[in-house]
């Protein structure tokens, strides 16, 4: 098991008043699903994401990420777990302007303990990965967006984290381009990559082989997938 969400809760105050936004989630991810969490804006699945990464910390339940208890740990080892543990892939790309493709995709490593040495092979062979060995040293502003959102994903991958968890991937993309980003998850998943993807569009939420809907802050699974809520 990658990811267990058990009874999670997540409120936020407003006026001293707890706003609830995530009611009793369960959810199970076992390693190597390619799973699609669809639903609208003010639905909490953005809440949700910053939970799964280890970003933001819920109200009260239990939460396992590769059998670590994520919820018992320090401020440090969670951004430890967030360095090993998850590749983030985000709608805007976040990419170093200043930073060539290949020095980008290196940045996490420095992060990991990664010798020196080894950086840069390393994130040429993400970078291969992706398909852009012919873009390692090109600036964001030289690329396209398909392409700044490969960088996006050769960083993600690069520490070989357990989770890859796409947040809006191809939401600054033009039709063609998020086909062909949709296409390379398909690819990474069929190699063993398991995925989280957020989402409120419903053909990139179809292209994923497990669909859960979250709606009002709370999770349902498709009746058309397969998939397990706990």
């Amino acid at each position: 098991m990658i990811l267990e969400l058990k009874n999670i809760y997540k409120d936020y105050e407003t006026d001293a008043v707890p706003v609830p936004v995530l009611k009793d989630v369960s959810l199970q991810v076992e390693k190597g699903e390619y799973v699609a969490i669809m639903g609208p804006s003010g639905s909490g699945k953005s809440t949700l994401m910053n939970i799964i990464g280890c970003l933001d910390l819920p109200t009260s339940g239990e939460y396992y990420l590769d059998g670590e208890n994520v919820l018992s740990l320090s401020d440090n080892a969670l951004s430890d777990i967030r360095c090993r543990k998850v590749g983030f892939v985000f709608q805007q790309f976040q990419l170093l302007p200043g930073e060539t493709a290949i020095q980008n995709v290196m940045l996490p490593l420095s992060f990991s303990n990664t010798p020196r040495n080894k950086r840069r092979d390393i994130a040429a062979e993400a970078l291969a990965r992706v398909g852009l060995s012919d873009r390692m040293d090109f600036y964001p502003r030289q690329l396209s967006g398909g392409q700044k959102q490969r960088v996006a994903i050769a960083r993600a991958l690069v520490n070989d984290p357990s989770i890859i968890l796409a947040d809006e991937p191809t939401g600054a993309l033009d039709q063609k381009s998020g086909k062909s980003v949709m296409e390379l998850f398909e690819k990474l998943n069929d190699e063993g990559v398991t995925i989280v993807i957020i989402t409120h569009d419903k053909n990139v939420a179809a292209r994923a082989k497990r669909l859960l809907h979250i709606i009002d802050g709370e999770i349902y699974e498709d009746e058309g997938t397969n998939g397990n809520i706990g």
